[in-house]
């Protein structure tokens, strides 16, 4: 009888207890989570005395400057002029490292250093170019090949209409010089025959160049009685 009680006694204490833990849960309030804290902004002033606590300051400003590294700042941009021992004068620029002469100066003769007369001729120079030290580096001992001499062309086109009238070579040629580019004319022509002279349109060739192909063109080839009235392009060269 004894135990059992005890058994009775020890169950109704726990059930007391279940149901005030039940009853004090119940009780408890839930705390809702707090919304984070925001960084509020700040000011802080620094003076210009050497304290530790300012140095740190104007470092922590200077690191988090959100200038542009575009503009003038105090670490890319200044007006101080260069120390006396990072100027250098003419000559002095590459003074800290030895020249490296592969050829002897010793066997380079002077080039120009006495007086030689002026040359007339074109070939007079090409002769006198041998006094120079390097001249014959780069060159071959051979004779050239003689070019072959060119014949004439002429070309003349519809100036309206670029159509091609005539293209043909020309013999017998002989210009006052043949180093030129080809030379362009503009002619009219009429029923009777060419109106006046050809006029230049391209670059000049000098007067005694364009004087012969004018006449050629006139009196030898003839334009006026190979051309329908109209105006025309010629082209003419060698």
């Amino acid at each position: 009888m004894r135990i059992k009680r005890r058994v009775w006694i020890g169950l109704a204490v726990a059930a007391v207890a279940v149901g005030a833990w039940t009853v004090w849960a119940r009780r408890q309030v839930t705390v809702p989570a707090g919304a984070p804290l925001l960084v509020q902004p700040f000011v802080q002033l620094a003076g210009a005395s050497s304290a530790t606590s300012d140095q740190v300051l104007r470092e922590k400003a200077e690191l988090l400057d959100p200038t542009p590294l575009f503009f003038p700042t105090a670490w890319n941009y200044g007006q101080r002029p260069l120390r006396a021992d990072r100027l250098k004068q003419p000559g002095q620029v590459f003074g800290s490292f030895e020249p490296k002469l592969t050829v002897g100066e010793q066997n380079m003769t002077s080039f120009r250093t006495e007086s030689t007369p002026v040359p007339e001729k074109l070939s007079d120079v090409l002769l006198q170019g041998n006094e120079a030290p390097f001249a014959g580096m780069g060159q071959v001992d051979r004779q050239p090949s003689t070019l072959p001499i060119r014949s004439g062309y002429v070309e003349i086109r519809n100036l309206d209409t670029g159509e091609v009238i005539i293209a043909q070579s020309l013999t017998g040629l002989n210009p006052p010089r043949s180093d030129f580019a080809p030379i362009e004319f503009i002619v009219a022509v009429g029923s009777a025959g060419l109106i006046g002279e050809p006029f230049l349109a391209g670059e000049s060739a000098g007067d005694e160049v364009e004087g012969f192909f004018r006449d050629y063109l006139v009196r030898s080839y003839r334009l006026g009685e190979r051309l329908r009235p109209g105006r025309y392009r010629v082209l003419v060269g060698v």
